[in-house]
């Protein structure tokens, strides 16, 4: 089993959403919970690592996983061990890069 690098790469914020579809929009819209270029392990088991998002991790959990027991997502990722991915937020999303590393 691989331990699994969580990097933030990149925090979205749609505002042109913001306007149409939230009925209270927040004074700070934009994910608070993250900075680009934070960065986790995951060690193993479905244990969510210190400090993460609980709904982002309910989002990427299922792709760290499998990069942990070696899936390979090539063709469509260029470097094996690896996967873009993001939580599923549609207003202000958070995009990851995953990295199985050796333990």
């Amino acid at each position: 089993m691989k331990q699994v690098r969580i990097t933030v790469l990149r925090k979205q914020l749609y505002e042109d959403l913001i306007v149409q579809f939230l009925s209270e929009p927040p004074a700070e819209c934009v994910c608070d919970f993250f900075e680009v270029g934070d960065s986790f392990l995951y060690t193993g088991g479905a244990e969510m690592p210190a400090g993460f998002c609980p709904w982002a991790w309910i989002d990427i959990y299922r792709t760290v996983s499998a990069l942990s027991c070696e899936a390979t997502y090539t063709p469509w990722q260029q470097k094996e061990g690896t996967s873009v991915v993001c939580c599923t937020d549609g207003i202000r999303p958070v995009t990851f890069l995953l990295e199985a590393v050796e333990v």
